[in-house]
């Protein structure tokens, strides 16, 4: 959401077998941490095999996982624009849980957005794109849910967004304009590999719900599917399949690596939301689900950004100035790191070498032939110094991982100006030389990146619909005394 933003694939099971069943051969249990081993004379069920494969696919874990809390257990906090919500408790608990929820229940909160007792989600809960799913699917994580979830007892931490936002009722306006509660229905046209990447990426994995622009009242802007869009301080980028923009330049091989480890050579690596994707869900996946995505993100249509003539990844080439800075400070200089030059060698270039070309291997990437110096956005450039990047994929040897500089780091906190300069070497020595940072850009993403104009009104939405109240009010008793004069 923000998590991602991000962020974050399902199982269709249609009649006529356009989009083929989730077969009984799913992902082994050990995929989660929320069941015990089952005894080796037991027999599986695949039923609840099924669902265990959706609730990972969904990505459920992320968002109703607090760190180092019970499984599905909430209290994650989402940074979204309007303020802080704190994803429920989604465990079978009757306390602090869903355990008297009914499947009805469970399908109108996961579709529509409205809780057992009729209160409203936000849209940070995806519904929007779980609308799509099948009652079958449903179902089937309803039954998992139920059935494997250990219940944690723990009330959930309850969100307080500042009014009018906190006012859930409004979303069933919201709803009224921007909830399309329709089901997934694949095209004919298409091949059934195409229609299962599409039941994927559009349903479960909720690709539009970090990849799409939002429009003034925060709903998805469907001309610009996939385009790319803000997510706090970080971008998520455009995946339509534009050779430029998007990803129409990349093979379905390094597609298919990106998804499933977060890192291609050359192209880019995933972080923030998408890096929390990867390691929750997307590295899970069978591999003809993953052929299936691939297959449909072929079939998005291309969307250019205005003005960009290359891609991100093609920027930048090996380069170092380390021979030119030895020497150039005093034994007794108190203030040295006093260039984005200096700063990068000090604090960047023991792992991503002096040249930017990373390390043997890429555990440490390089910094050129990269998204994320290449980009026309330096967001995830910025974000990556302020707040690191953590990735770890089941079978790899090291986790992928770096610092964070930020006002929590435990390397060395760093200042807006120092982040600027180092972002700055990095774009023109090895990224997109048009681009630049300037310090109070890295101070706005360190506070959550720019807020989108329904952020920025709301401190005046209090006084202007008292003052339109007060005018209605004034309108309609200057009415009424004018209708007496002329009786």
């Amino acid at each position: 959401m923000m998590r991602r933003l991000s962020f974050a694939l399902g199982l269709a099971l249609l009649a006529g077998g356009a989009i083929a069943a989730v077969p009984a051969s799913a992902p082994p249990v050990t995929l989660t941490p929320d069941r015990p081993a089952a005894p080796a004379a037991a027999k599986p069920d695949a039923r609840l095999e099924r669902g265990r494969y959706l609730a990972i696919a969904a990505d459920c874990m992320a968002c109703h996982t607090a760190a180092g809390g019970k499984p599905y257990a909430g209290g994650y906090a989402i940074d979204s624009p309007l303020g802080t919500i704190y994803a429920t408790n989604i465990t079978p608990s009757k306390q602090g849980g869903i355990g008297h929820y009914t499947e009805a229940d469970f399908a109108r909160a996961l579709r529509e957005g409205v809780r057992a007792d009729g209160s409203h989600l936000y849209p940070a809960m995806p519904y929007t794109s779980y609308a799509q799913l099948t009652d079958a699917d449903v179902g089937d994580l309803y039954y998992y849910f139920m059935q494997a979830v250990q219940p944690v007892d723990a009330p959930e931490r309850q969100t307080a967004l500042p009014f009018p936002f906190n006012v859930r009722l409004s979303m069933l306006g919201w709803n009224t304009l921007f909830l399309d509660n329709k089901r997934f229905v694949p095209d004919p046209t298409k091949s059934a590999q195409i229609n299962r990447g599409a039941y994927l990426a559009e349903g479960l994995a909720h690709c539009s719900a970090c990849h799409t622009p939002r429009n003034a009242l925060m709903a998805e802007i469907g001309s610009q599917t996939l385009a790319g869009a803000s997510l706090g301080s970080w971008h998520a980028p455009n995946i339509t399949s534009d050779k430029v923009s998007g990803i129409g330049a990349w093979t379905d091989a390094e597609l298919t690596a990106y998804l499933k480890t977060g890192h291609v050579e050359g192209k880019g690596q995933a972080a923030g939301g998408m890096a929390e994707a990867i390691q929750n869900s997307l590295q899970f996946l069978r591999d003809d689900d993953v052929a299936a995505i691939v297959a449909w993100l072929r079939t998005v249509p291309p969307v250019r950004a205005p003005g960009q003539t290359q891609a991100a990844f093609s920027h930048g080439s090996a380069a170092s100035e380390e021979p030119l800075l030895r020497g150039m400070a005093s034994s007794t200089e108190r203030h040295s790191l006093n260039s984005g030059a200096i700063l990068f060698s000090g604090y960047c270039a023991s792992c991503h070498s002096a040249s930017g070309a990373g390390s043997t291997g890429q555990a440490y990437p390089a910094l050129f032939n990269n998204t994320a110096t290449g980009g026309s956005t330096p967001a995830n450039l910025v974000s990556a110094i302020l707040f690191g990047v953590e990735r770890k994929i089941e079978g790899e040897e090291h986790e992928a991982f770096m610092p964070r500089f930020d006002q929590r780091s435990y390397v060395q906190p760093l200042t807006d100006e120092q982040i600027a300069a180092i972002a700055n070497y990095v774009l023109k020595q090895y990224g997109n030389p048009d681009v630049s940072v300037t310090p109070a850009y890295v101070a706005q993403a360190r506070s959550g990146g720019e807020k989108p104009v329904l952020a920025r009104a709301q401190p005046f939405m209090l006084p202007g619909g008292i003052v339109g109240i007060l005018l209605l009010i004034t309108l309609f008793v200057w009415l009424r005394r004018r209708r007496q004069r002329k009786e």
